[in-house]
């Protein structure tokens, strides 16, 4: 795939669905009495991992493109996998299912890819072990693969040392399976999604401050869920929009939910047209068409109790930062060291590799925006959102921007270099 400058970028689109909630429904579903129907569904890669870990233990699961269909048996349904469960390149597979694993008679083991055994599963090896549970990292190193399960859980309250949504639901969903109340405090709040959607499933939980707490052994039934456009995707044209010359775009039937929506906030603090258009309630999240244009960019700073709304959506971010005039100081995101690859290092090197004017911190990076980027071969790393944000830099970017692997957009977004197309060439 080969990236040029644009001259101008119209045109209306949606984006696939949110790949937290697809996740999640998946997974609830499962663990649920009944059906449980999802349209909308991310058909990518991530998300078959989920389906594929659960198919493994026993569960029916139906999907046709973006419609899926689970028949849940219930809190305690699941058997043993007859084989290690295999988690992709999902870091949301590995933690969630790890909690629900936790509460099973039957111990099991998952292992992922190479990115997934060098990512940080002690953050969730701690609660657990906390719960009682038999958790053990297999080669000792903290990692993946894990061995879980097999063992009585008891519930607790957690104080969780950083600000993860993964880690919340992962301790708050082997307190299904534990008698009492167990509760996570966060430093910082993160996106909730769990939280809405057990809810919606029928558990007695709650969401006080900065702690969320959960009810034991509850009847969870199964629904249907309509899942919205993931912000994340949206944050790419989000960008594109709002740096490409004469642009006019409307990305339609996003997720809004403000633990999660934080671009918008950073896109307004820099000057950006953007408003929200036709705002409403999909299956208890908030939704809204998005609308942007061409706009006058500054610098600005980006840090604290926003930082976990918008940690997936920094590498495109940073794009926009170097769009802008000014600096910008993205800082206390340290957790981008520990994604799909160390963000901090590759958003600079691919940066720096288009002149953009730039300096890593250890918990972010400063930006010097408004020198001209010219096109580069981008080093993904094998990361899609690394791949998608240089994208987008190559819209505005003199000559050519080629990708050392385009295939890893599946991921996240399996139609993403599509969808550019179709608005590059009208």
């Amino acid at each position: 795939m080969t990236i040029t400058k644009v001259k101008s970028l119209k045109g209306e689109i949606t984006v696939p669905g949110d790949k937290s909630i697809s996740h999640r429904g998946v997974m609830f579903g499962a663990i649920s009495e009944g059906i449980t129907e999802l349209t909308g569904f991310l058909d990518g890669a991530d998300c078959r991992s989920t389906i594929a870990c659960f198919r493994d233990m026993g569960i029916d699961i139906k999907q046709e493109s973006d419609h899926v269909v689970i028949h849940g048996k219930g809190l305690h349904g699941l058997t043993a996998p007859k084989q290690m469960l295999d988690v992709g390149n999902s870091g949301t597979t590995t933690r969630l299912i790890s909690g629900i694993l936790a509460g099973q008679p039957f111990v099991s083991s998952l292992n992922g890819d190479e990115s997934i055994q060098k990512r940080p599963m002690g953050r969730i090896i701690t609660p657990l072990s906390q719960m009682g549970a038999h958790i053990r990292s297999i080669k000792n190193n903290n990692c993946a693969p894990l061995e879980i399960g097999g063992s009585p859980l008891k519930a607790i309250h957690y104080d969780s040392p950083v600000a993860s949504a993964q880690v919340k639901s992962c301790v708050l969903l082997a307190g299904l399976y534990a008698d009492g109340i167990t509760s996570v405090t966060e430093p910082v709040i993160s996106r909730n999604h769990s939280e809405l959607m057990l809810s919606g499933f029928g558990a007695d939980i709650k969401s006080e401050g900065l702690t969320a707490s959960i009810v034991g052994n509850p009847k969870l039934v199964g629904q249907k869920i309509e899942v919205p456009g993931d912000i994340s995707s949206a944050a790419y044209f989000i960008v594109a929009g709002l740096i490409c010359p004469n642009a006019d775009l409307l990305i339609k039937n996003v997720n809004t939910n403000p633990t999660r929506a934080g671009i918008i906030k950073v896109a307004q603090a820099m000057g950006g047209n953007i408003e929200l258009l036709n705002e409403r309630v999909v299956s208890g999240e908030p939704v809204a068409d998005i609308h942007v244009t061409t706009s006058e960019l500054h610098g600005c700073e980006v840090s604290g109790e926003i930082i976990p709304a918008l940690i997936d959506e920094i590498p495109v971010i940073a794009v926009m930062a170097a769009c802008a005039t000014g600096t910008t100081v993205i800082k206390d995101a340290a957790e981008l060291k520990v994604k799909e690859s160390d963000r901090i290092a590759t958003v600079t090197e691919n940066l720096k590799n288009m002149g953009c004017d730039m300096t890593p911190t250890d918990d972010g990076m400063i930006i010097n925006g408004g020198k001209v980027l010219h096109g580069t071969t981008v080093n993904t790393y094998i990361d899609h959102r690394i791949a998608m944000a240089f994208a987008i830099a190559g819209l505005v970017a003199d000559g050519e921007t080629t990708f050392d692997n385009e295939d890893c957009c599946c991921i996240s977004y399996p139609d993403f270099f599509k969808t550019l197309n179709n608005l590059t060439n009208q």
